[in-house]
């Protein structure tokens, strides 16, 4: 049940015809896990955490470095060598008092996503690497949820949602079917734009807002933005049927 209170700080989502209060008790019933605690998660957990819902947890298990100062913002330089899930949950939590956020300081191997994500409505994929991409919807497609995946290189931003909750694809091996490779695509070794990282994050809490509002548009769609040009195209995706994840149920999540 709303509160008064709570009436008050979510009024604006509220007003809206499309959330309502209604829309507004889902987000705030929602349990999200973010996997990754970089540039993309800092402004995706920021507009979650502020709009209400009720339980985060965020995996990663980095070290704060002084490169990472200039795109993940609640970050500073007496924050070097401490954990990033912690730091950023410590000073998430301040927002909000209604939510709760939770750390968990380990890499997120096979073992423990098929531990977390289970319990979460939906998960969001802030991490910087394929690998890890890849096993994460391999996961989400065989526990039926919904993936929100975004990526940042260079200039480049992309972003997409996977609704899985119906056992079907596409899904992100559908896109990129395991052609690209880690070196090929390292921040570290290309760079990003600070800002971009800004961009896509809050792309992915809106999406992920809106799925759990209920109020996702139907489809699949490839989001890409250009931020030199700032530009946006959108391409619908469809299932791959030579897919090793989601047309072959037969396999195995590890």
């Amino acid at each position: 049940m709303i509160t008064d209170e709570q009436l008050l700080r979510y009024s604006r989502h509220i007003l809206l015809n499309e959330l309502d209060v209604a829309g507004q008790e889902a987000i705030m019933s929602g349990r999200i896990l973010v996997i990754g605690a970089g540039g993309l998660a800092h402004p995706a957990l920021t507009y979650l955490i502020s709009s209400g819902v009720r339980q985060l947890t965020v995996v990663d298990h980095d070290q704060i470095e002084l490169s990472n100062l200039a795109r993940q913002f609640w970050f500073n330089s007496n924050d070097i060598g401490h954990s990033k899930a912690n730091v950023l949950s410590q000073r998430l939590q301040s927002l909000n008092p209604y939510a709760q956020i939770e750390p968990i300081v380990a890499k997120a191997d096979s073992i423990l996503l098929q531990q977390l994500i289970p319990s979460a409505d939906l998960v969001l994929d802030c991490t910087d690497n394929f690998f890890s991409r890849n096993l994460i919807n391999r996961i989400c497609y065989f526990q039926r949820k919904v993936l929100v995946s975004a990526s940042a290189l260079i200039f480049a931003g992309q972003l997409a949602v996977f609704d899985f909750r119906q056992g079907q694809g596409p899904c992100y091996q559908c896109l990129f079917n395991g052609k690209v490779t880690d070196q090929d695509a390292s921040c570290a070794k290309n760079g990003v734009y600070s800002p971009l990282l800004g961009i896509m994050g809050s792309a992915q809490a809106s999406e992920a807002l809106q799925v759990l509002a209920g109020i996702h548009p139907q489809g699949c769609y490839l989001h890409c933005f250009d931020a030199r040009s700032f530009q946006w195209q959108r391409f619908q995706l469809s299932a791959n049927p030579c897919c090793s994840v989601c047309t072959n149920t037969g396999l195995s999540t590890e």
